[in-house]
């Protein structure tokens, strides 16, 4: 299964609005058939098309959770520094204030004064030249506290702003839970009410192939060393269940497969089916090689990673486990060489 829209970069607010929206297109779905479908034919489709709204808002998941991680890291690495500044601050606020006391014990008459009143004015001539030289550092650190002050108060206005994005951010991964798992629920319940036959013959539908692609993949071996061991990671998941917003290695869907096995290999991917689609050099498909990246639909909905001999290997959706299908299985978006 494979229907992922990434969030719009505007925030993840907008990512759960989406999110929201895919529901109601289903609930409009499921409101009735067309007159005249066959009720087994109708309840594939619909199974079909929840089955894509669900992984649509899975990827939504996947991304607003990664934005998630990401906004948890920066609130980290912003509080370590905030600390340290204190840190700072507070030295310098004792230094200062020792060096404030001692010249305010030992400055009680007037310079004049006490040049007239010294038994050694050559003493007290020199002893005034260091208190002016710390004087005009005092005056340096005063300002250097003054901007560390500064700073601080900047750090802390901004990590609380990051962590008000934190939270928007964690409540639209809540959100396209939710709706996922509706959807998934929904499309499971509808599967499990066609007899075995209709069950068996949806699954055989998920696999088709189209007929003009035969023969047209000329590429043979691995494109890369990592091409290589990524096929063989893929390989080593099969068998493993889907499972939405999984990223291995007990369970996948279809994007989370694609990033664990080119980690296998060394290789960071990003975690969603678009941005994977992008994430190396665009190649035809008569040049398609094991390892690549087969994007499909025309939203890159659904990923997975050609194996060789005109199969992919990739995570179908919920129930079906990772297994080698036809790479001509649905309409491709593009080809992708990491």
């Amino acid at each position: 299964m494979g229907s992922h829209r990434r969030l719009a970069p505007s925030g993840s607010d907008r990512g759960a609005g989406v999110a929201v929206g895919l529901l109601s297109v289903a609930a409009a779905a499921l409101a009735g058939a067309p007159a005249g479908a066959a009720p087994h034919d109708d309840t594939r489709a619909r199974v079909d098309r929840l089955y894509q709204e669900a992984e649509r808002a899975t990827e939504a998941y996947n991304e607003a959770d990664e934005r998630a991680d990401a906004l948890r890291e920066q609130v980290r690495a912003r509080q370590d520094r905030i600390a340290r500044e204190q840190d700072r601050v507070n030295t310098m606020r004792e230094a200062l204030g020792a060096l404030a006391g001692a010249q305010y014990r030992s400055g009680g008459l007037d310079p004049a004064l006490a040049l007239l009143l010294s038994t050694e004015p050559e003493e007290y001539l020199e002893k005034a030249s260091v208190l002016d030289r710390i004087s005009t550092r005092r005056a340096g650190e005063l300002k250097e506290l003054r901007a560390a002050l500064r700073r601080l108060t900047q750090e802390r206005a901004e990590a609380a702003r990051q962590l008000v994005a934190l939270d928007r951010s964690r409540k639209a991964v809540a959100a396209h839970k939710r709706t996922v798992e509706r959807k998934l629920a929904e499309a499971r319940r509808l599967l499990n009410s066609l007899p075995d036959g209709e069950r068996a013959a949806y699954d055989r539908a998920s696999r088709s192939s189209r007929t003009d692609l035969a023969g047209a993949v000329t590429g043979g071996a691995p494109a890369s060393g990592r091409a290589a061991a990524a096929v063989a990671a893929a390989r080593a998941a099969l068998g493993r269940p889907y499972v939405w917003g999984g990223s291995g290695p007990g369970g996948f869907d279809c994007s989370g497969l694609v990033q664990w096995s080119y980690a296998q290999a060394g290789v960071a991917l990003p975690r969603t089916s678009q941005a994977q689609a992008g994430a190396g050099r665009q190649v035809p498909l008569s040049q398609m090689r094991p390892g690549d990246l087969v994007t499909y639909r025309d939203d890159a909905s659904h990923i997975g990673m050609y194996a060789g001999d005109g199969r992919v290997i990739h995570a179908p959706y919920p129930g079906a486990p990772v297994r080698y299908d036809p790479v001509g299985m649905m309409p491709i978006s593009s080809v992708t060489r990491v």
